[in-house]
């Protein structure tokens, strides 16, 4: 029986709801790249990065190829990019809102 389509999205969302794997597809927005290359932006252990990079693969978002010893890594599908992007400016959009409702709390005055 296949999965209804809700939890396959869920799915996908859930692949992507960790900061250590938002931080690697914005390594390879700029293109292919190496684990070495993407280890020195995103900062995190080798063994921390590589199972990132198989949630990665296992759902499809990225897939690696060999080049010699290396392993490199791209997005297949990238309108991923498009929904990071929708996810950055709903996130502005919230702040926004979080920073008008804190500067009226600045400007309350509660003096007697």
């Amino acid at each position: 029986m296949t999965r209804p389509v809700y939890e396959l999205k869920a799915g996908l969302f859930k692949t992507l709801g960790h900061p250590v794997r938002i931080r690697i597809l914005e390594v390879l927005r700029a293109g292919e790249s190496n684990v070495a290359d993407i280890a020195g932006h995103v900062g995190v252990s080798g063994s921390t990065l590589s199972q990132h990079l198989a949630t990665l693969r296992r759902s499809g978002v990225v897939e690696s190829r060999r080049d010699g010893s290396l392993v490199i890594y791209r997005v297949v599908d990238p309108r991923v990019f498009q929904l990071l992007e929708v996810g950055r400016q709903i996130l502005s959009t919230t702040l926004e809102g979080s920073q008008e409702v804190l500067a009226d709390l600045g400007r309350m005055s509660y003096d007697a």
